[in-house]
């Protein structure tokens, strides 16, 4: 039988792992906070989209990576983009330690403090 990896997975699971900082008990902890659900664009839903990707951040880091599907690669796509251009628009004026930006970053596996 053929090997049925999803194309682009060990590209995308590397840029994965450099991107989501936080392990995943990290990362369920943050996702319990309160300032883990004040940021975020939630459009009508009570839930954030970066709250929702945290979600999928911890399944994906919780599934063998053998059952990996063109799915998951795409959404480990998703999280890399969004910290890359996120993490390009570092506020320069206020302290980071406590600021939206860095929780929006949070609630999408990466800790720039980390």
């Amino acid at each position: 039988m053929a090997d049925e990896r999803p194309e682009g997975l060990d590209e995308a699971l590397s840029d994965f792992d450099d991107a989501v900082t936080m392990t995943p008990k990290q990362l369920r902890e943050w996702l319990e906070t309160e300032e883990s659900r004040s940021v975020g664009d939630t459009r009508g839903d009570s839930e954030s989209t970066g709250h929702r990707v945290g979600r999928r951040i911890l399944e994906l880091r919780e599934k063998r990576k053998a059952d990996d599907t063109d799915d998951d690669v795409a959404a480990m796509r998703k999280v890399v983009g969004y910290v890359r251009r996120h993490l390009a628009q570092r506020p320069r004026k206020e302290s980071i330690e406590a600021s939206r930006w860095r929780y929006s970053l949070k609630n999408w596996g990466h800790d720039p403090l980390a």
